[in-house]
Protein backbone atom coordinates (compact mmCIF):
# COMPACT_ATOMS: atom_id res chain seq x y z
CA UNK A 1 0.00 0.00 0.00
CA UNK A 2 1.83 3.17 -1.06
CA UNK A 3 2.28 6.29 1.60
CA UNK A 4 0.71 9.70 0.89
CA UNK A 5 1.67 12.70 2.19
CA UNK A 6 -0.74 15.57 2.88
CA UNK A 7 0.26 18.46 2.53
CA UNK A 8 -1.58 21.75 4.46
CA UNK A 9 -0.29 25.14 3.90
CA UNK A 10 -2.00 27.53 6.66
CA UNK A 11 -1.92 31.38 6.47
CA UNK A 12 -4.54 32.97 9.31
CA UNK A 13 -7.66 30.94 8.51
CA UNK A 14 -8.26 29.47 12.35
CA UNK A 15 -11.65 29.20 11.67
CA UNK A 16 -11.30 26.78 9.47
CA UNK A 17 -8.68 24.67 9.78
CA UNK A 18 -10.29 22.33 11.93
CA UNK A 19 -12.77 21.16 9.48
CA UNK A 20 -9.77 20.27 7.39
CA UNK A 21 -7.36 18.62 9.39
CA UNK A 22 -10.84 16.49 10.85
CA UNK A 23 -11.34 15.55 7.11
CA UNK A 24 -7.72 14.30 6.57
CA UNK A 25 -7.16 12.36 9.76
CA UNK A 26 -10.27 10.48 9.53
CA UNK A 27 -9.56 9.13 5.78
CA UNK A 28 -10.56 5.83 5.33
CA UNK A 29 -7.38 4.90 3.95
CA UNK A 30 -4.76 4.75 6.56
CA UNK A 31 -1.62 4.87 4.96
CA UNK A 32 -0.77 8.94 5.49
CA UNK A 33 0.78 11.40 6.87
CA UNK A 34 -0.24 14.62 7.84
CA UNK A 35 2.16 17.75 7.30
CA UNK A 36 1.06 21.20 8.19
CA UNK A 37 3.25 24.60 7.28
CA UNK A 38 2.35 27.35 9.07
CA UNK A 39 3.49 29.88 6.63
CA UNK A 40 4.11 32.83 9.34
CA UNK A 41 -0.14 33.38 10.66
CA UNK A 42 -0.73 36.12 13.08
CA UNK A 43 -4.09 34.07 13.95
CA UNK A 44 -4.65 31.29 16.19
CA UNK A 45 -3.95 29.20 13.84
CA UNK A 46 -1.19 27.66 15.18
CA UNK A 47 -2.96 26.65 18.31
CA UNK A 48 -5.54 24.84 16.53
CA UNK A 49 -2.46 22.78 14.86
CA UNK A 50 -1.04 22.09 17.85
CA UNK A 51 -4.29 20.33 19.75
CA UNK A 52 -4.42 18.06 16.27
CA UNK A 53 -0.79 17.17 16.29
CA UNK A 54 -0.85 16.70 20.62
CA UNK A 55 -3.76 14.10 19.53
CA UNK A 56 -2.48 12.33 16.84
CA UNK A 57 1.22 12.84 16.87
CA UNK A 58 2.00 9.53 14.72
CA UNK A 59 -0.13 10.71 12.22
CA UNK A 60 0.64 14.82 11.79
CA UNK A 61 3.56 16.89 12.16
CA UNK A 62 3.43 20.79 12.04
CA UNK A 63 6.11 23.16 11.00
CA UNK A 64 6.33 27.23 11.44
CA UNK A 65 8.07 29.27 9.14
CA UNK A 66 8.51 33.11 8.38
CA UNK A 67 5.39 33.75 5.33
CA UNK A 68 6.81 33.27 2.47
CA UNK A 69 3.29 32.70 0.30
CA UNK A 70 1.41 29.70 -0.59
CA UNK A 71 4.29 28.64 -3.47
CA UNK A 72 6.77 28.94 -0.37
CA UNK A 73 4.96 26.91 2.11
CA UNK A 74 4.06 23.94 -0.31
CA UNK A 75 7.57 23.33 -1.43
CA UNK A 76 8.84 23.47 2.36
CA UNK A 77 5.90 20.65 2.79
CA UNK A 78 7.24 18.94 -0.05
CA UNK A 79 11.10 18.81 1.47
CA UNK A 80 9.62 17.05 4.48
CA UNK A 81 7.21 14.34 2.76
CA UNK A 82 8.28 10.97 3.07
CA UNK A 83 5.39 9.21 1.37
CA UNK A 84 4.93 7.97 -2.28
CA UNK A 85 2.39 9.98 -3.55
CA UNK A 86 1.50 13.85 -2.61
CA UNK A 87 -1.83 15.31 -2.20
CA UNK A 88 -2.43 19.11 -1.28
CA UNK A 89 -4.87 20.79 0.33
CA UNK A 90 -6.17 24.34 0.88
CA UNK A 91 -6.53 24.61 4.74
CA UNK A 92 -10.28 26.62 4.21
CA UNK A 93 -10.97 23.47 2.13
CA UNK A 94 -11.10 19.53 3.32
CA UNK A 95 -11.60 15.90 1.67
CA UNK A 96 -14.47 13.61 1.60
CA UNK A 97 -13.24 10.70 4.13
CA UNK A 98 -13.03 8.19 1.41
CA UNK A 99 -11.21 9.70 -1.25
CA UNK A 100 -7.68 8.37 -0.73
CA UNK A 101 -9.47 5.00 -0.12
CA UNK A 102 -10.97 5.43 -3.79
CA UNK A 103 -7.98 6.45 -5.11
CA UNK A 104 -5.55 3.85 -3.79
CA UNK A 105 -5.79 1.46 -7.09
CA UNK A 106 -4.99 3.83 -8.97
CA UNK A 107 -1.68 4.53 -6.96
CA UNK A 108 -1.03 1.33 -7.26
CA UNK A 109 -0.60 1.66 -11.33
CA UNK A 110 2.18 3.62 -10.34
CA UNK A 111 0.30 6.75 -12.42
CA UNK A 112 2.75 10.43 -11.96
CA UNK A 113 -0.75 12.03 -12.08
CA UNK A 114 -4.50 11.19 -10.98
CA UNK A 115 -7.11 13.91 -11.07
CA UNK A 116 -10.24 13.69 -8.92
CA UNK A 117 -13.13 16.55 -8.76
CA UNK A 118 -13.96 19.12 -6.79
CA UNK A 119 -17.40 20.36 -5.27
CA UNK A 120 -17.89 23.87 -4.32
CA UNK A 121 -19.68 24.69 -1.03
CA UNK A 122 -21.05 27.84 0.66
CA UNK A 123 -20.57 29.53 3.79
CA UNK A 124 -22.99 26.56 5.63
CA UNK A 125 -20.96 23.45 3.78
CA UNK A 126 -23.68 23.19 1.22
CA UNK A 127 -23.06 22.27 -1.74
CA UNK A 128 -23.12 25.22 -4.02
CA UNK A 129 -22.07 23.11 -7.60
CA UNK A 130 -20.54 19.73 -8.67
CA UNK A 131 -17.42 20.73 -10.85
CA UNK A 132 -17.48 17.93 -14.30
CA UNK A 133 -14.89 17.20 -16.66
CA UNK A 134 -13.55 14.15 -18.66
CA UNK A 135 -12.87 11.38 -17.44
CA UNK A 136 -9.91 8.89 -19.18
CA UNK A 137 -7.72 5.96 -17.69
CA UNK A 138 -3.91 5.56 -18.11
CA UNK A 139 -3.25 8.27 -20.70
CA UNK A 140 0.33 9.73 -21.59
CA UNK A 141 1.04 13.35 -20.09
CA UNK A 142 0.83 14.79 -23.48
CA UNK A 143 -2.65 13.43 -24.63
CA UNK A 144 -4.00 14.12 -21.33
CA UNK A 145 -3.05 17.84 -21.32
CA UNK A 146 -4.79 17.57 -25.10
CA UNK A 147 -8.24 16.28 -23.79
CA UNK A 148 -7.93 18.52 -20.49
CA UNK A 149 -7.14 21.93 -22.10
CA UNK A 150 -10.09 22.58 -23.85
CA UNK A 151 -12.72 20.93 -22.14
CA UNK A 152 -12.02 21.02 -18.05
CA UNK A 153 -12.09 24.67 -16.13
CA UNK A 154 -10.42 22.80 -13.47
CA UNK A 155 -7.29 21.49 -15.20
CA UNK A 156 -5.12 24.10 -12.81
CA UNK A 157 -5.81 23.37 -8.97
CA UNK A 158 -2.27 21.74 -7.73
CA UNK A 159 -5.18 20.38 -4.86
CA UNK A 160 -7.18 17.93 -7.67
CA UNK A 161 -4.50 15.97 -8.23
CA UNK A 162 -2.41 13.31 -6.06
CA UNK A 163 1.60 13.30 -7.66
CA UNK A 164 3.64 10.25 -7.57
CA UNK A 165 7.09 11.79 -5.18
CA UNK A 166 9.57 10.38 -7.69
CA UNK A 167 7.95 12.11 -10.74
CA UNK A 168 8.14 15.58 -9.30
CA UNK A 169 11.57 14.72 -7.86
CA UNK A 170 12.89 13.58 -11.00
CA UNK A 171 11.92 16.82 -12.45
CA UNK A 172 13.43 19.23 -10.22
CA UNK A 173 9.86 20.79 -9.24
CA UNK A 174 9.07 23.38 -7.25
CA UNK A 175 6.38 25.90 -6.96
CA UNK A 176 7.44 29.57 -8.21
CA UNK A 177 7.89 31.28 -4.94
CA UNK A 178 7.03 34.99 -4.30
CA UNK A 179 4.10 35.02 -7.87
CA UNK A 180 0.62 34.42 -7.73
CA UNK A 181 -1.22 31.99 -9.81
CA UNK A 182 1.66 28.88 -8.97
CA UNK A 183 -0.75 26.58 -10.41
CA UNK A 184 -1.29 27.69 -13.75
CA UNK A 185 2.52 27.98 -13.98
CA UNK A 186 3.30 24.54 -13.32
CA UNK A 187 0.48 22.27 -13.27
CA UNK A 188 0.33 21.83 -17.72
CA UNK A 189 3.84 21.86 -18.16
CA UNK A 190 4.59 19.06 -15.10
CA UNK A 191 1.65 16.97 -17.28
CA UNK A 192 3.14 17.34 -20.27
CA UNK A 193 6.42 15.47 -19.07
CA UNK A 194 4.45 12.77 -17.17
CA UNK A 195 4.14 9.57 -18.65
CA UNK A 196 1.02 8.48 -17.29
CA UNK A 197 -1.89 10.51 -16.47
CA UNK A 198 -5.64 9.60 -15.08
CA UNK A 199 -8.67 11.47 -14.36
CA UNK A 200 -11.22 10.04 -12.56
CA UNK A 201 -15.01 10.32 -11.81
CA UNK A 202 -14.35 10.72 -7.71
CA UNK A 203 -15.73 13.67 -6.40
CA UNK A 204 -13.76 14.27 -3.21
CA UNK A 205 -12.36 17.67 -2.78
CA UNK A 206 -14.74 20.04 -1.53
CA UNK A 207 -13.89 24.30 -1.97
CA UNK A 208 -15.29 26.07 0.66
CA UNK A 209 -15.96 29.61 -1.17
CA UNK A 210 -17.38 32.43 1.10
CA UNK A 211 -18.27 36.22 0.13
CA UNK A 212 -15.06 37.05 2.07
CA UNK A 213 -12.37 34.29 -0.22
CA UNK A 214 -14.24 35.78 -3.79
CA UNK A 215 -13.62 39.48 -2.61
CA UNK A 216 -10.43 38.73 -1.16
CA UNK A 217 -7.54 40.35 -2.54
CA UNK A 218 -9.26 43.05 -4.30
CA UNK A 219 -7.31 46.02 -4.41
CA UNK A 220 -5.68 47.45 -7.28
CA UNK A 221 -2.30 46.67 -7.21
CA UNK A 222 -2.56 43.05 -6.38
CA UNK A 223 -5.16 42.69 -9.18
CA UNK A 224 -2.14 44.19 -11.34
CA UNK A 225 0.53 41.92 -9.37
CA UNK A 226 -1.55 39.05 -10.57
CA UNK A 227 -2.31 39.43 -13.72
CA UNK A 228 1.32 40.53 -14.47
CA UNK A 229 2.66 37.12 -12.93
CA UNK A 230 1.17 35.14 -15.27
CA UNK A 231 2.83 36.85 -18.00
CA UNK A 232 5.68 35.72 -16.38
CA UNK A 233 4.53 32.26 -16.23
CA UNK A 234 3.89 32.67 -19.67
CA UNK A 235 7.24 34.09 -20.78
CA UNK A 236 8.59 31.20 -18.53
CA UNK A 237 6.13 28.07 -20.63
CA UNK A 238 7.24 29.64 -24.00
CA UNK A 239 10.63 28.52 -22.95
CA UNK A 240 10.12 25.44 -20.89
CA UNK A 241 7.77 24.00 -23.62
CA UNK A 242 11.23 23.66 -25.98
CA UNK A 243 12.74 21.32 -24.01
CA UNK A 244 9.76 18.89 -23.59
CA UNK A 245 8.81 16.09 -26.02
CA UNK A 246 5.95 17.06 -27.70
CA UNK A 247 4.66 17.56 -30.62
CA UNK A 248 4.09 21.52 -32.71
CA UNK A 249 0.44 21.14 -32.71
CA UNK A 250 0.61 20.72 -28.90
CA UNK A 251 2.69 23.48 -28.36
CA UNK A 252 0.62 25.22 -30.02
CA UNK A 253 -2.43 24.10 -28.00
CA UNK A 254 -0.58 24.77 -24.58
CA UNK A 255 0.26 28.89 -26.04
CA UNK A 256 -3.86 28.91 -26.61
CA UNK A 257 -4.54 27.83 -23.06
CA UNK A 258 -1.94 29.97 -21.32
CA UNK A 259 -3.16 33.12 -23.60
CA UNK A 260 -6.83 32.41 -22.94
CA UNK A 261 -6.34 32.26 -19.14
CA UNK A 262 -4.51 35.31 -19.25
CA UNK A 263 -7.01 37.03 -21.45
CA UNK A 264 -9.62 36.51 -18.99
CA UNK A 265 -7.74 38.71 -16.49
CA UNK A 266 -8.01 41.79 -18.26
CA UNK A 267 -11.42 42.45 -17.21
CA UNK A 268 -10.23 42.01 -13.34
CA UNK A 269 -7.85 45.52 -14.18
CA UNK A 270 -8.94 48.90 -13.71
CA UNK A 271 -9.06 51.07 -17.16
CA UNK A 272 -5.35 52.20 -16.98
CA UNK A 273 -4.06 49.17 -16.16
CA UNK A 274 -6.28 47.12 -18.67
CA UNK A 275 -4.22 49.70 -21.21
CA UNK A 276 -0.97 48.42 -19.76
CA UNK A 277 -1.99 44.96 -19.82
CA UNK A 278 -3.39 44.66 -23.18
CA UNK A 279 0.27 46.23 -24.53
CA UNK A 280 2.29 43.71 -22.98
CA UNK A 281 -0.33 41.16 -24.22
CA UNK A 282 0.46 42.70 -27.55
CA UNK A 283 4.50 42.68 -27.36
CA UNK A 284 4.52 38.70 -26.92
CA UNK A 285 2.33 38.90 -29.78
CA UNK A 286 -0.07 36.67 -27.68
CA UNK A 287 -3.28 37.52 -30.03
CA UNK A 288 -1.81 35.53 -32.72
CA UNK A 289 -2.71 32.15 -29.94
CA UNK A 290 -6.43 33.58 -29.81
CA UNK A 291 -8.19 30.81 -32.17
CA UNK A 292 -11.93 29.46 -32.08
CA UNK A 293 -10.49 25.78 -32.34
CA UNK A 294 -10.67 23.59 -29.31
CA UNK A 295 -12.34 26.18 -26.63
CA UNK A 296 -16.02 26.47 -26.49
CA UNK A 297 -16.10 26.92 -22.85
CA UNK A 298 -13.71 30.08 -23.40
CA UNK A 299 -15.61 31.33 -25.70
CA UNK A 300 -18.65 30.89 -23.45
CA UNK A 301 -17.00 32.51 -20.76
CA UNK A 302 -16.03 35.36 -22.20
CA UNK A 303 -19.70 36.04 -23.90
CA UNK A 304 -21.63 35.39 -20.57
CA UNK A 305 -19.05 37.58 -18.44
CA UNK A 306 -17.69 40.67 -20.28
CA UNK A 307 -17.58 43.43 -22.33
CA UNK A 308 -16.13 41.63 -25.46
CA UNK A 309 -14.70 44.85 -26.95
CA UNK A 310 -11.36 44.56 -24.97
CA UNK A 311 -11.12 41.27 -26.47
CA UNK A 312 -11.65 42.26 -30.25
CA UNK A 313 -9.06 45.32 -29.41
CA UNK A 314 -6.58 42.12 -29.14
CA UNK A 315 -7.06 40.62 -32.46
Amino acid sequence: MPKVSVIVPVYNLEKYIGKCLESIVNQTFKNIEIIVVNDGSTDNSQKVIKEYEKNYPNLLKSYEKENGGLSDARNYGLEKANGEYICFVDSDDYLATDLLEKLEKYMTLDIDMIKYKMVKVDENYKEIEKIDGPIFEETKGEEAFNILYSTDIMLQPAWLYLYKKSFLQGNNFKYPVGKFHEDFATTALLMLKAKKVVSTDIYGYYYYQSNESITRGNNEEKKLKRAMDMLEHYDNMEKEIENIDISKETKENVKIYYTNNIILKVEDLSSENKKLYIKEIKRRKMQKNIKIRNFKQFLKRVILSFNINWYLKLR
